[in-house]
Order: structure tokens, then C-alpha cells, then sequence
């Protein structure tokens, strides 16, 4: 069903920013590496909300605005109402030259004429801004800032932007927090907030509590516009890690065993916090028509998967056998995007696992089903695959090594060791891979050939050697 939003929130002053906005955006927002639309373009806007969070009468104006964009849709997709994104635009009479990079543009008309807007994130006070508010649990419009007694947020905390997000914004707060603004949102409850609450209520480390986080519009369905978390200060990124040992020449054994530990605490939390289910052959049939349709469409996509379709689709057609059989498997809310790049490691060499958004393309309702946690583990598997073929050269027992380390360690928590469900691991395992197939051709085709490697792996056309396919 498409998403309908009615508007709500906008401020009584506001009510014709757009107008001073519009032409600016439709060239600036397609530039944004967090916009999910490029390739369109912007052919105008509808206003959800607008709240003046610091008057333009002084030095500084600031606005947070939820936009819904509107594009001409994709050759063969169904009509779509368009994303809403969430933006703070500021307002000066000239930008200083340190906020050149932040520049929309110089508005020529409406309310805001003769004045020049920029992306208010690149700028300290518009930061302060929000953290004051978050720490004083403000009402400002439509916007409702709160945030977790029991944790303290000091004053003083100096920003700074952090320039190497991609699909959403975050802001350093004196190295102690870490505000994550999501820009393409939905109405609904956001698993990035949802999951590190519950797991926070399980006492789980493995994952920063939320301090703080911002909603917009009615309840029982709010925007999560952004959350607050202590900042992990001196963590390395599980994947820039990874890569550094590669070029190293060392091995990675005892990390990615560390890192299959820490997955599997946190897969067992999240099964005591939140409700499981099981998944019996009428639910299998749905996940693997799920799969079948995505390979489908993925083929048609890229025909260089077409000579291994008939052997992906033996992947998916193995479990609903097994189904069919009356095996059944339980399923839990888990990360849904895991990989290296999703886990840090602290000085002291504990991981922790981030990010639990979600594939954000995907709708809201699918993020939040309950899956079996052999999603995740797969999605690492991947991603081990991925880094060691970005070694010169490709370095693909690294991989494998990795992979059975990690799975052993998943095991020493889990009592489980993934890879004694083959069948279950090889199909989640190749939609993962079909999934970064068509990803890979679409935006970065130097990179195809590290999918298209496993998808020949993984394409057997003998369920039975499927064991052949472990890590």
C-alpha cells in the first residue's frame, strides 16, 4: 500500500518558505549522497512539516523541514507518492568561508529573497541547537525532542560533522556523543531507534543505548527523525580493520571470531526482548517467492546472471523442499543489514554492532518482521568475501577463513553453528549475493566481478552439495 501523509506541524510563519526554497532544492538535493533519487528529476515538493527552530530576524535563521519530493517514476515501477526527507536549512545574510561547502544557494524570491540558505549540519550552532533542545526535552512545533533520564548529557560538547556518511547524517558531539539524522524517513516505528532500546531494556552492551531521540508528527506512527548514542571514541571500523590487516598480510581469524560472538549476544538478546515466531512452510513459501521474484527481476536486470539462474533458483527451491518436508525454523528481529562496515571495535578490542536501520529501501513493515538470524549471518559472510577481494591480489582464503571463524565463534554463544543449516545459510547467502549483483551493475561496475564470483559458487545446480557451500 503507498504511504499517505497528511500534512501537520508547520509553524504559522512558514507557511511560504517553499517558495523562497524550491528552484534552490531541485538542484541542490540531487547532488546529496543521501539522496535516494538520482538519475530523476526534482519536479516539486510537498510541504509535511516546516518548524522554526531559530528566527531569521538576527544572524542566523534556522529551519527543519520534512519535504516530500516529488520525481517522474522508474520505467515500470508502480506509482509512488514520492520520499519524504527531513532537512535543516539555515539562514545568513552571507556565508563565512568556512560554510562554502554547505552552500544551497541565494534565494531571489519569496519571504526569504536576498538571503543565502545552506545545509545548517556544516555549522556549530545549528548543532547546539539540537542537542540543547534534546537535553531539555523540548516541544517545538510539531517536533518532540526526548531523551533517557537516567543518562547525562553535559554541557560544552563542542560538533562537528561527520563527512563520511551515506545514506543519512551524523554529528560528533565532543567525541562523547553521536547524533545520527535520518534524511529519507517514513512514519513508523524506526528499528535504528527500536532495537538499541530493547536491547538497552536486556542490559546488552554490544550496542550503544539511546540517550536521545527526536519524533515528529501524531502518535501511534511518528517520524524518528534522529538518535542520540554514546560516541564509541577511538573504535576502528570493522571493514577499514579488516582491510588494514589484509594489506598487512595478517590474518583476521581471532577478530572475525570475536565478531561471531558478539553477533550471536546480540541475536539472543534481541530473541528475549522482542516476540519470535515460526516459520512453518506457508511462511517459507512466502520468503522464498520472495527471493525467487528478486532473482527474476535481478536477471532481467543484469543478464550476465543469466547462466546461473536455473542454479540460484535451486538455492531458494532446496529450503521450500525442506518446508515442504515439515521443517521449520524460528525467526527474530534481527540487524537486517549486516557487514563489516556496520560493527566497531574499541580500543580495548570489544565489538559493538550499529546502524539498525534497516536496507533503507525497503518499506518499513519488511524491516521490522521478524527473520531468521541466518539473514545477518550471511550478510557478514558477504561482506568478509567482499573485503578480501579488495586485496591486490584477491585473497580468497582469507575469506574463507574468516567465515568459519566467525561462524565458530556465532556458535560458542549460540550453542548453534550456523553452517548446520546449509540449506537455510546457501539461500539467504545467494539473495544476499543476487541483491549485490544488481547493486554492483547499477553503481559500481568495477565491482561485479566480487558477486558474480560467489554467485558461481553458490549457483549448484545439487542441493545435495550444498555443504559444499559452507564457510
Amino acid at each position: 500500500m503507498a504511504e499517505t501523509v497528511t500534512p501537520f506541524g508547520t509553524d504559522r510563519t512558514t507557511g511560504h518558505l517553499l517558495t523562497s526554497l524550491d528552484p534552490l532544492l531541485r538542484e541542490w538535493l540531487p547532488r546529496q549522497r543521501w539522496f535516494a533519487g538520482k538519475g530523476r528529476p526534482v519536479t516539486g515538493f510537498t510541504q509535511v512539516a516546516v518548524t522554526e527552530l531559530l528566527p531569521p530576524d538576527g544572524r542566523l535563521g534556522l529551519y527543519h523541514l520534512l519535504l516530500r519530493v516529488h520525481q517522474p517514476p522508474v520505467l515500470g515501477a508502480p506509482a509512488h507518492p514520492g520520499d519524504c526527507y527531513q532537512l535543516l536549512i539555515g539562514v545568513r545574510e552571507a556565508l563565512p568561508p568556512r560554510l562554502a561547502p554547505a552552500l544551497i544557494g541565494h534565494v531571489e524570491q519569496g519571504p526569504l529573497a536576498g538571503r543565502t540558505v545552506y545545509e545548517a549540519l556544516y555549522d556549530p550552532r545549528p548543532a547546539e541547537v539540537l542537542l540543547e533542545a534534546l537535553c531539555t526535552r523540548a516541544r517545538i512545533g510539531g517536533l518532540r525532542f526526548e531523551r533517557d533520564p537516567d543518562q547525562e548529557i553535559r554541557d560544552g560538547l563542542v560538533p562537528r560533522l561527520m563527512t563520511a556518511e551515506q545514506s543519512n547524517s551524523s554529528i560528533v558531539y565532543g567525541d562523547t556523543f553521536i547524533l545520527k539524522l535520518l534524511r529519507r524517513v517514513v512514519p513508523g516505528v524506526n528499528p535504528d531507534l527500536e532495537i538499541p532500546l530493547a536491547l538497552a531494556g536486556e542490559g546488552c552492551d554490544r550496542v550503544p543505548a539511546p540517550t536521545a531521540w527526536l519524533l515528529a508528527g501524531p502518535e501511534p506512527e511518528p517520524y524518528v527523525l534522529a538518535v542520540l548514542q554514546p560516541f564509541l571514541n577511538g573504535a576502528d571500523d570493522g571493514w577499514e580493520l579488516a582491510l588494514r590487516e589484509l594489506a598487512k598480510g595478517e590474518d583476521f581469524l581471532a577478530e572475525a571470531r570475536a565478531l561471531g560472538r558478539a553477533t550471536a549476544e546480540v541475536h539472543t538478546a534481541l530473541a528475549r526482548a522482542l516476540p519470535t515466531v515460526t516459520l512453518g512452510q506457508a511462511q517459507l513459501r512466502l520468503l522464498v517467492d520472495g527471493m525467487t521474484e528478486r532473482l527474476e527481476a535481478a536477471v532481467r536486470a543484469v543478464p550476465a546472471l543469466l547462466p546461473y539462474e536455473r542454479g540460484l533458483r535451486s538455492a531458494f527451491e532446496a529450503l521450500a523442499e525442506l518446508a515442504a518436508e515439515g521443517h521449520t525454523w524460528t525467526a527474530q528481529r534481527v540487524h537486517g543489514d549486516l557487514h563489516l562496515g556496520q560493527c566497531l571495535r574499541s580500543p580495548s578490542g570489544t565489538w559493538s554492532l550499529i546502524d539498525f536501520e534497516g536496507e533503507p529501501a525497503r518499506p518499513l513493515a519488511e524491516r521490522r518482521m521478524p527473520q531468521p538470524p541466518v539473514r545477518d549471518i550471511a550478510g557478514m559472510l558477504r561482506s568478509f568475501d567482499y573485503a578480501a577481494h579488495s586485496a591486490n591480489p584477491p585473497d580468497p582464503d582469507w575469506a574463507r577463513h574468516c567465515r568459519s571463524a566467525y561462524c565458530s565463534g556465532y556458535a560458542e554463544v549460540a550453542g548453534r553453528d550456523p553452517r548446520t543449516d546449509p540449506v537455510l545459510l546457501r539461500a539467504y547467502e545467494t539473495d544476499k549475493a543476487v541483491y549485490e549483483v544488481v547493486y554492483e551493475a547499477r553503481h559500481r561496475p568495477e565491482w561485479l566481478p566480487v558477486p558474480l564470483a560467489a554467485v558461481r559458487r553458490l549457483a549448484t545446480s545439487d542441493p545435495t552439495l550444498a555443504r559444499e557451500n559452507r564457510p
